[in-house]
Formats: C-alpha cells, structure tokens, sequence
C-alpha cells in the first residue's frame, strides 16, 4: 500500500498498514460477489451515540443500491439497524451514498441519492424528522433536482456555525456513454434547504490516477486549514471501484489534490477503498469508516480507530 500523503493540514494516518490490519467489519455483503455492496458510510457522535447511515446493494440487473440504512451503535463498531429505506420508497431506480446530519437545533436529516428510472440522472432528496425513527414517516422534498445535462449526487454536508455547506459529485450528460465523468461542486445554503451553487472544488488531474473523476467524500472545516478525502478514478473502467485521495483547501472555497496518491486503497485487487467518513473523538483519536474491495470482488464496511 503506497505512503501517506503529509501536506499540512491534513488527515493522521500514523500507521498506514494498521489502517487495514487494525479495521473491523462493520457489515459485509449479503451476496459475496462483484457487484454487491454495504458501505457509502455517513457518521455522526451524538451524546456519546454512534449513527451510522449506508448503503445495501445488489449486482447491476439484480436491483442495485436496494436501501438506505439508519443504525446506532455503543462503540461505533456494532450497529443495530433503527431505520430502512427502500429505493421505491423515493420512486428510484438506486439509492447511493446518503448524508446523515443533525442540524445545530437537534433535528435530523437524511439527504438520499436518488437515480431516475430509466436514465442516467441522479438527483438529492431530503428526508426531516425530530428523531432518528421519525425518519421512517417522513416525506421526501427534492432540494437537489439536478438538470437535463448534470447527475447530482452523494453530497457531504456541514454547517460552519453561520450557513450550510455542501459538496457534491456532478455527471455531465452530454455525453451517454461517459456519464461517470465527475467533479465535486460546492454549494451553500443558510438553512440545508435551498442551495446555491458557489463553483468548483475539485477536478481530476490530467493523466494522474484521478483523471477520470472526483467525488468527496468527508471534508473537515477549518477555514484556510480545511481538508478533504475523496474518491478518485483514472478510467471509466475504475467505475465503482474508487481509491482514497487527499485535498486540502486552497482558503477561496477551492481545494487542490495533494501532489502523490492514492492515499488509500484496498490490498485486493483493484483497490477498491472510498467514501471514508472520520470523525474526531474527544480523546484526541479518530475512527475512520470506509468501503473496501474484499478478496472476491464483494465490498464491506469497515471501521478502524487511529490516533489523532
């Protein structure tokens, strides 16, 4: 596995082998085989609570991402399953990556990405409640709806303590048969609900392992300091089968690649490992969760819990 990336500021990583040795599974595929998935992780720490929200899927042709999950956990390792929704329940072909948030008055929010049946158009539709269960009953509102010529999808979201940010991987249309061209665009919003688009974050760099498409995949506020994972890929053939890079924020609202990468990858081929989450804990440490390529092409959800 290649080195960490050390620009700072960014993310520890004190012992890149441990990253993978250390990890536990946190779920793993109901059907070991290319093409069936748990993972797109979004976690929260709440009052000394795991959350966590993912993704189930199934092979292309044998329903594809089927649900989203809500489950809570005591030690952010063993999750017990709250909350599940199914891709009819939002009238879509797929669900991907969701985005669980609590917003700074306590609710919660659940922002689902939608594919529309019979097309390559994706779309972001929020779910509102005051509890975790509630989000079971609430009614989906679009916030993201996306465009004729762009698939919008798998938002990161933050609130700064004045407005809401959010990053997003958009697909060109104009093209059918390379709509897995991606960049991440950053959009805020003062109340997670109506969105303006502020530009680009992040492209991929020509001829690097990146090339093809970018997509964040968490990113940690700290004005010019902040810092971004995201998933990368240098081909349409490298779909779905991401690795972990590195951003750091270039202080006007963009973000530049770190010079080497990938940071992260899975040690079975092709090194599938994307849609890492972090999240910092008050004794300076951090757990990480990530979706990772296993050795028979299925992929798990892992966590692992490193120093700060």
């Amino acid at each position: 596995m290649p080195h960490p990336v050390r620009p700072s500021p960014g993310p520890r990583v004190p012992e890149l082998d441990r990253f993978w040795s250390a990890a536990e599974v946190v779920l793993a595929p109901e059907d070991p085989r290319p093409g069936a998935w748990v993972g797109g992780p979004s976690a929260l720490l709440v009052d000394g609570t795991w959350w966590l929200a993912y993704r189930l899927r199934r092979p292309v042709g044998k329903g594809r991402g089927f649900a989203n999950v809500v489950a809570r956990s005591a030690d952010g390792v063993r999750f017990t399953p709250v909350v599940q929704l199914g891709k009819d329940d939002f009238g879509a072909e797929s669900l991907e990556r969701p985005a669980l948030v609590r917003t700074p008055e306590g609710r919660w929010r659940l922002y689902v990405s939608c594919a529309t049946p019979g097309s390559k158009h994706w779309r972001v539709d929020l779910l509102e409640a005051g509890t975790v269960e509630g989000l079971a009953t609430a009614a989906p509102r679009t916030v993201l709806p996306g465009s004729g010529t762009a698939a919008v999808k798998d938002p990161v979201i933050r609130h700064d303590g004045r407005q809401w940010h959010l990053w997003a991987s958009v697909h060109p249309l104009d093209e059918p048969h390379a709509t897995d061209r991606m960049t991440t665009e950053h959009a805020t919003s003062p109340d997670g609900v109506q969105w303006t688009w502020r530009g680009t974050a992040l492209t991929g760099t020509p001829g690097s392992w990146d090339a093809r498409g970018v997509r964040f995949a968490t990113v940690v506020l700290g004005g010019d300091s902040g810092w971004a994972l995201y998933d990368g890929r240098a081909t349409a053939a490298e779909n779905w089968e991401e690795r972990t890079g590195l951003a750091v924020s270039d202080g006007n609202g963009a973000f530049v690649a770190a010079a080497e990468g990938p940071l992260l990858q899975s040690p079975h081929p092709p090194g599938g490992l994307r849609y890492a989450d972090v999240v910092a804990l008050p004794d300076g440490r951090a757990r990480w969760f990530y979706e990772a390529t296993r050795a028979d092409g299925a992929h798990e959800l892992r966590t692992v819990l490193l120093a700060g």
